[in-house]
């Protein structure tokens, strides 16, 4: 396929700015083949039942956007990638010349950090104080927000640009399908017998990264890491046996799902992976799929559109942007439903 199959058009104003004013009150369109069903997200239950295992990624988006200056004064800003350990990361820096080896870069807040070496497309840090980079990030970085998001990050955004279940830190942006849900709705799908269950898949940046073929089978997919615990690959391999139903909350949640089954259901609980899910790819583990509207041309766009149906994404979109629905990360919500092959 190309990559123009992929694309709409979707007027600037639909693109959220700002979270709806309070979490859970976003829309929810129902994308059963043909039939879409307009909703709102707390009636997210109606479609569930009891022995359904709703899977969130509890990845917490850390404050990855730190600017700051090389030693020889000219200015940089770095993007960290993925932390490594306590004092290494791997990071996106752009400045008006790419640092070399051995060069100082000293951020705001008097953090210093040697460019070790380039790694591909990312460049390998070495903080140099005592403190872990986690807490340098805290103290001196700036949320990550998408590029498609104009203004400047604040305190709500720092509320809001994060899931109320998010436990691990690492990720350079949000699991978004999971910003819908509240302490409220969970424990509400909790009372009606739906088993929740989490995963960790740290989202890289490489998320926002145009796909700059035009035959998609050409484009190479960024590397993420992911783990499944031993506790959730028990519970969702009883949860199928039982006949229970298993549904991604986001596509991070089901690209480890289904990275972790290439190999046989959840074989391999954890590791790094760059599946590259597009239309023909038979879904191992995933049976339905919480997500938002996702950009045009994007990866995640064809993702959905293997899970749900081509035409069936192509129509769910047209009416999402005739009935005016918010889209991308701030945005309302769908329900897919995985076609029959």
């Amino acid at each position: 396929m190309q990559l123009s199959d992929f694309d709409y058009v979707l007027p600037e104003h639909l693109i959220a700015q700002f979270p709806p004013e309070t979490r859970g009150g976003s829309r929810l369109l129902h994308v059963n083949g043909a039939t879409l069903e307009d909703c709102t997200f707390a009636e997210l239950g109606r479609f569930l039942r009891a022995g359904d295992v709703l899977v969130f990624n509890d990845t917490k988006v850390i404050k990855a956007r730190i600017y700051g200056q090389k030693d020889s004064g000219g200015q940089i800003e770095a993007l960290i990638e993925r932390v490594l350990d306590d004092h290494r990361a791997l990071a996106h820096v752009r400045s008006s010349k790419s640092p070399k080896p051995g060069t100082k870069l000293i951020f705001n807040g008097g953090w210093v950090a040697r460019m070790v070496e380039r790694q591909g497309d990312l460049f390998l840090l070495e903080f140099e104080a005592d403190m872990p980079v986690l807490q340098i990030l805290d103290a001196a970085g700036q949320l990550p927000l998408p590029p498609y998001i104009t203004h400047v990050p604040d305190d709500e955004d720092a509320k809001r640009y994060q899931t109320v279940y998010a436990r691990d830190p690492g990720a350079v942006a949000a699991p978004t399908a999971g910003l819908h849900f509240t302490d409220d709705i969970l424990a509400q799908l909790r009372e009606a017998g739906v088993q929740t269950a989490f995963l960790t898949l740290h989202v890289g940046a490489g998320t926002f990264q145009p796909v700059r073929v035009d035959n998609i089978a050409d484009h190479k997919m960024h590397f993420e890491r992911y783990v499944i615990s031993s506790e959730t690959v028990a519970q969702l391999t009883a949860a199928k046996a039982a006949g229970g139903r298993i549904i991604a909350v986001g596509t991070t949640s089901l690209r480890a799902l289904e990275a972790a089954s290439q190999n046989g259901f959840l074989a391999q609980p954890q590791g790094d992976t760059d599946i590259f899910i597009t239309p023909g790819y038979e879904f191992k583990v995933v049976d339905r799929l919480v997500t938002n509207f996702h950009l045009p041309k994007s990866t995640l766009l064809m993702l959905v559109s293997a899970f749900a149906g081509y035409d069936v994404m192509k129509n769910a979109y047209r009416h999402a942007v005739e009935q005016e629905y918010r889209f991308f990360s701030y945005g309302d919500a769908m329900l897919l439903e995985k076609q029959t092959l």
